[in-house]
């Protein structure tokens, strides 16, 4: 996983739950963290150091560990349309943007990081209002991927309604997203 997505983790953890809680949930996990919590944007670390900051967080903060993911796919989509700004203006409505993830902002991740280990996404537009997202990975970030859903809608003045569909199979996580239009 790349460590732009563990930077804007601890940040999210520093502004929402204060620097204590950060180096509480660094201190609980130092043992399992290679890095021993320190990470830079262009680096690669295992997802299993996240999945082990998250499940501190989660019993340091009491709440539900997929509450915890999904805000931060909330606060991710923030960061991305700071710093990726024209994969945002390129396009006029999220579907827009949904549509391009796996043939155009992932061929551009993967040029950046030829290593990045990313989630594919293929979708179907049922209509002018309804698309199927569909996300796949082999780790479960499903409620990541819903929130940065959600936030990028957010980013559009949307207002989407969202439903699950969960196709999973070990060992790989299959959702499908549906999404209308409001």
């Amino acid at each position: 996983m790349k460590g732009i997505i563990f930077d804007e983790f601890i940040k999210l953890v520093e502004s929402t739950f204060g620097e204590e809680i950060l180096d509480q949930i660094i201190d609980d996990n130092f043992d399992k963290l290679e890095t021993g919590g320190a990470y830079t944007t262009v680096g690669t670390y295992n997802y299993l150091e996240l999945l082990a900051l998250v499940t501190s967080l989660s019993k340091a903060v009491d709440m539900p560990i997929a509450d915890l993911v999904k805000a931060f796919g909330l606060h991710l989509a923030s960061a991305f349309y700071t710093k990726f700004p024209h994969f945002y203006q390129e396009c006029p409505n999220s579907f827009s943007l949904f549509k391009r993830i796996d043939d155009h902002i992932h061929v551009e991740v993967h040029k950046l990081y030829p290593d990045a280990d990313l989630p594919r996404f293929s979708y179907e537009q049922i209509s002018e209002t309804e698309l199927e997202l569909t996300y796949q990975s082999k780790h479960d970030f499903s409620q990541l991927a819903l929130g940065l859903i959600e936030g990028t809608a957010k980013y559009y003045n949307e207002d989407l309604n969202i439903k699950t569909k969960n196709l999973s199979c070990d060992p790989e996580t299959k959702i499908i997203f549906n999404l209308k239009y409001q």
